[in-house]
């Protein structure tokens, strides 16, 4: 007797190839059977069968997207077309290739977010930051540490128990961070590590990748990981490489040196024998939008010489991350309580506002918008851009960056426009890119309701899928695989990504007419919607466009 049957699915089964119908069994949390299965008992079973005169009624839903510039909508989503239900799709559980959802999988397990686009696994810990190891929770960043936890831990093993005891809803691939590993044992200080500190940042490595890491990321833009020297990295990586592991990276730059820095990616991972991961393929700022031709060829290149490069992206035209990341290495020097410390200093605060004005005519600051903030005060900053921020405060952008970060204490969130439309969905289209959010999970309600997040943390699946579906990027059978089993290769995950007898019982059915994000800069907290049923290891998850409440996710 199965476990679970879903009848009359017609299956996208994450290769590529065009959908064709059958039944599923589900024996406990594997795919057991694929065929007619009308004679075969089973304890549960979900009916896919299109509802009656679907056809005088069906067709493909199509709306409008948010555009990227402007006021956005309060939501993308049109009005729920009651009784429009398409004929569904079956699929692969989606794979977040790139996510920072490492600790808030503790405090909000049902991972709303997520969930609601379809991602049964997250791949955690990317841009050099992942919740372990730490030797305290101080350690984490910011928006981790100001967090209450259901317990305390120190190392991958530790965070591993944690996980196993909160269950949450989607399956997590643990990434170790370099610059958490050289926070442990560097601090901040802008040097090259000693030999002895590197040998027990090589430990660390390899305790953490033996209690079931992936790989190793970086996140070259943000202190202490911009301070490390190549060969740092490459020792560090390696450790990554011999058990098998990825070599992620969010490069040193994205924008004037973008060619550079895919070098240097390529490099370290080749030197360390790993597989490669371009972190959010992106050519940042209008004056380096043709620099996407020659990262592609470079990319090219590598992977005509037989070297496992490949790269995520987020679909959007924005990026997001802390608005201190424009400060230079100089200032960033120390960490928070020396920052702070440098910005109430006149003399370094000058210092800093003068290479500030210096870096970017003052017009562009007006492509950036302060998302989370922390103080009162600065709550009615988010969704403003930087020159409406001035007109507010009577200063100029500059002054409102320093205003922003000295009073939320380098918690303010900002996004940052720039990336050309156009080079987004050529990068979207190579057959290596997969997509990934960028994002942690975030929640209607609770704890990780009250921040101000990018859309793509609610909304990046449901928008590539429906810009496929309405035949704005690749046809639907691609997208399916860009999402599942190319993912599911490049992280050595070989039992889930496919619909195929043996593999694990990870599944979305969405609707077609009806998926679409909802999410907009003006209001993030959206659910997605269209993800009907949701299947993670054998237990739904999702059922008929509800939370049934039962979680089943592991780290993989």
């Amino acid at each position: 007797m199965l476990d679970l049957t879903i009848r009359n699915a017609t299956i996208l089964d994450g290769t590529g190839a065009e959908p064709f119908t059958a039944d599923i069994g589900i024996t406990a949390d594997t795919i057991t059977a694929i065929a007619d299965l009308s004679a075969v008992e089973s304890r549960d079973t979900i009916d896919l069968s299109p509802p009656p005169a679907l056809s005088e009624r069906s067709g493909d839903h199509a709306v409008a997207l948010q555009g990227e510039g402007g006021r956005p909508p309060t939501s993308a989503c049109p009005p729920k077309p009651e009784g429009r239900r398409g004929n569904l799709r079956l699929a692969p559980g989606f794979i977040d290739t790139h996510t920072h959802s490492d600790t808030y999988l503790l405090i909000e397990p049902s991972a709303p977010s997520k969930v609601f686009q379809g991602i049964t696994t997250e791949v955690c810990g990317n841009c050099g930051a992942s919740g372990a190891p730490i030797s305290d929770i101080s350690q984490l960043p910011a928006d981790w540490a100001d967090k209450e936890y259901p317990g305390r831990w120190n190392s991958v093993a530790e965070y591993r128990l944690l996980f196993e005891q909160a269950q949450p809803a989607v399956n997590a691939v643990l990434l170790i961070g370099h610059n958490t590993l050289r926070r442990n044992i560097v601090g901040y200080d802008n040097r090259p590590a000693a030999s002895d500190e590197l040998q027990r940042m090589l430990q660390l490595a390899e305790e953490s990748m033996e209690a079931g890491g992936r790989g190793l990321t970086t996140g070259l833009v943000y202190a202490p990981g911009m301070y490390a020297p190549r060969e740092e990295i490459v020792a560090l990586a390696s450790v990554a490489g011999r058990h098998g592991g990825i070599y992620a990276s969010h490069m040193r730059s994205e924008g004037a040196q973008l060619i550079e820095a895919i070098d240097e990616t390529i490099a370290i991972g080749e030197a360390a024998g790993a597989r490669i991961q371009v972190s959010h393929l992106k050519a940042a700022g209008r004056a380096n939008w043709h620099k996407i031709d020659a990262a592609l060829d470079r990319i090219h290149a590598a992977r005509d010489r037989g070297l496992p490069v490949m790269a995520d992206r987020y679909p959007y035209t924005a990026g997001a991350t802390d608005l201190d990341v424009v400060f230079p290495a100089w200032f960033a020097e120390g960490g928070r309580d020396v920052i702070l410390k440098r910005l109430a200093d006149p003399g370094e605060r000058a210092r800093l506002r003068s290479e500030l004005l210096d870096s970017r005519p003052t017009e562009e600051w007006g492509g950036v918008m302060v998302g989370s903030t922390t103080h009162p005060d600065n709550l009615r900053f988010r969704g403003m851009n930087l020159l409406e921020v001035g007109e507010v405060l009577d200063c100029d952008p500059v002054d409102a960056i320093l205003h922003l970060c000295e009073t939320d204490k380098l918690n303010t969130g900002a996004f940052f426009s720039g990336m050309c439309e156009d080079n987004m969905f050529r990068i979207l289209a190579e057959p290596y890119v997969m997509l990934g959010s960028d994002a942690s999970l975030r929640a209607t309600t609770g704890p990780l309701s009250h921040d101000y997040p990018h859309p793509r943390a609610y909304g990046s699946f449901p928008r590539f899928l429906r810009w496929s579906l309405d035949g704005k990027t690749v046809p639907l059978p691609e997208a399916i695989r860009k999402m599942t089993s190319l993912p599911a290769s490049q992280f050595g995950l070989n039992d889930r990504g496919l619909i195929a007898e043996g593999k694990k019982a990870d599944i979305v059915i969405f609707d077609p007419n009806q998926i679409q994000d909802c999410a907009t800069y003006g209001n993030p907290h959206q659910l997605s919607q269209g993800i009907i049923h949701l299947i993670v290891n054998g237990t739904p998850t999702i059922r008929n466009g509800q939370l049934t409440g039962d979680c089943a996710g592991r780290v993989v």
